[in-house]
């Protein structure tokens, strides 16, 4: 079992950051980014695979960064340039198994309770 919890959401205007931060109870293989923005169905921003690759979606390219401390057992999503539309809650995801970093949400079994970021234009 691995408990994951977010922290580093907030309220930010358009062209601001936020780093959101993911710190597991354990080390994990995969671990994924993923949003959920009211009305809208779960949508996977970023992710990392077993071997340290990364994946993102193609909005979220060029403007976040998902990293991982393998001591600390933590994933991080440093969000730059942010817009209105990046508005949702973040959740945190992580699986067991190898493999790369995928923004299926079926991959993981694993979630957090979410974080909410808010982008005011």
């Amino acid at each position: 079992q691995v408990q994951l919890v977010e922290s580093g959401g907030g309220s930010v205007q358009a062209g601001g950051s936020l780093r959101l931060s993911c710190t597991a109870s354990r080390s994990t293989s995969r671990m994924g980014w993923f949003r959920q923005a009211p009305g809208k169905g779960r949508e996977g921003v970023a992710a990392v695979g077993s071997d340290g690759s990364t994946n993102y979606q193609d909005s979220a390219k060029g403007r976040f960064t998902i990293s991982r401390d393998y001591v600390l057992n933590r994933m991080y999503l440093q969000m730059n340039s942010l817009k209105p539309e990046d508005t949702a809650m973040y959740y945190c995801a992580a699986d067991l198994h190898w493999g790369i970093g995928s923004l299926d949400d079926r991959t993981y079994v694993y979630w957090g309770q979410g974080t909410q970021v808010t982008v005011s234009s």
